[in-house]
């Protein structure tokens, strides 16, 4: 674990070891994923069967035994606790009530008596989402991604997910049950996402692919991209908590701990303004480590890419977290208020001391598909509008573009543009 004064002279050199995390060979990874893609193109099913029993052991006569059945997913919600199933009912709940907000209506403008100018808002017809399934079950990854498909509309959800030897967790049948998800292949990896965005005999082609994964299925995700939308290209996770010296250390560390034992390569930061508070943090981490059951995943994460950072004021805390633009950031000061208007780049903001990150993970109602690796910078989290498309509407009655023909003509005339300039000109003629 890296602890560091922001100022002293190594800092961003020492630093730069955490940003630059996951960067495999990319060519040898892009060439694997590329003949993936071009064997499932080209061979369809075949490919995909024989992709999925050298990756996933998983043995099967035809794709169509890949698709789970209802009966399966029947089988699932008996194996599953009503406790658990209420949780996961709450979370479905919760996570539709925030994303029906975030949705847009067509609209007409007639501010123009002569024009009609609008917007057409249009689900899209099909989606796949992608639901990792390697280290560990993660039903709320279908949630966050097959509900604000359904609120948006979409016509049908194709789920895919990693299923090791066929096993295919029943919380994750569960929560597709509940999401709306209309169809599931125990496939995952490159195969999968070519299989979306092409098509086979048996898995339909989508319009857009969303949903994170390991390197291999978020470079297929990349170089699918033209072929079909998606949603963005995920690495590997992080958080960073701002803090002031205020709160308790034994849950900045829980904290920084539940990033920690996502993976080996996920990143774990705390910048505070308080040296005494930071090393307070530093033990109860070490502490709180021999506990978890996922404790080599944990800890390989925190010595390597785990980090506690001294700076001398918040102002200096709040202009390294802008830079690095983290995915999850936590405000753990006194008045999280006070500094939420300073705060440009952040996937989701935490707020406060009683606001831990899981909250988001699972049912506060926010997607938890965020923006990685500092694309916070130009990327949002996963919504409603990444399952719709928009349209423009435009409508000129004879009088207005009479009235405004003969500025559209000289603006072809500038681009040089004859025939544009005429469709509007031979109308003007009479």
């Amino acid at each position: 674990m890296l602890f560091i004064d922001i100022n002293d002279s190594g800092f961003a050199q020492k630093f730069d070891a955490i940003l630059s995390r996951g960067e495999e060979s990319g060519r040898e990874v892009e060439q694997v994923v590329l003949d993936i893609i071009s064997d499932v193109r080209l061979r369809g099913d075949d490919a995909v069967l024989e992709l999925t029993r050298r990756f996933d052991r998983l043995e099967a006569v035809s794709v169509q035994q890949l698709e789970v059945t209802p009966a399966e997913i029947e089988a699932a919600f008996a194996q599953v606790s009503d406790d658990e199933i209420a949780a996961l009912r709450l979370a479905v709940t919760r996570v539709t009530r925030f994303h029906e907000k975030q949705k847009q209506q067509t609209w007409i403008s007639t501010e123009e008596p002569d024009i009609m100018l609008g917007q057409k808002v249009t689900p899209l017809s099909r989606v796949g989402i992608y639901v990792p399934g390697g280290k560990a079950s993660y039903p709320s990854s279908v949630i966050m991604n097959a509900v604000p498909a359904r609120v948006a509309g979409v016509g049908e959800i194709i789920m895919v997910a990693p299923s090791p030897g066929g096993e295919i967790s029943p919380h994750v049948l569960v929560a597709a049950s509940l999401s709306g998800v209309d169809r599931i292949f125990r496939i995952g990896g490159a195969q999968a996402v070519a299989a979306l965005a092409y098509g086979t005999a048996t898995i339909p082609q989508v319009d857009k692919i969303t949903g994170p994964g390991n390197i291999y299925v978020a470079t297929a995700k990349k170089l699918v991209f033209g072929q079909v939308g998606i949603d963005m290209i995920a690495g590997p996770s992080e958080i960073l908590v701002i803090n002031d010296g205020s709160g308790n250390p034994v849950h900045i560390a829980a904290d920084l701990l539940s990033q920690a034992e996502h993976d080996e390569l996920a990143s774990s930061i705390l910048i505070t303004t308080d040296r005494t508070f930071a090393e307070k943090v530093a033990a109860a981490v070490e502490l709180q480590l021999a506990s978890l059951s996922r404790e080599a995943i944990a800890r390989a994460s925190w010595e390597k890419y785990g980090a506690i950072i001294i700076a001398d004021t918040l102002d200096e805390v709040i202009a390294f977290s802008n830079r690095i633009a983290p995915e999850h950031l936590e405000l753990a000061v006194a008045d999280p208020f006070a500094i939420l208007s300073q705060i440009t780049n952040a996937g989701a903001i935490f707020m406060g001391h009683w606001t831990p990150e899981a909250a988001g993970d699972y049912l506060a109602g926010p997607n938890h598909t965020l923006p990685t690796s500092g694309t916070s910078r130009f990327f949002s989290p996963l919504s409603v509008d990444d399952f719709v498309k928009k349209s423009s509407i435009v409508y000129f009655s004879k009088g207005g573009l009479q009235r405004l023909g003969n500025d559209i003509v000289r603006i072809a005339e500038l681009e040089g543009l004859e025939a544009h300039g005429r469709s509007v000109s031979i109308r003007l003629e009479n």
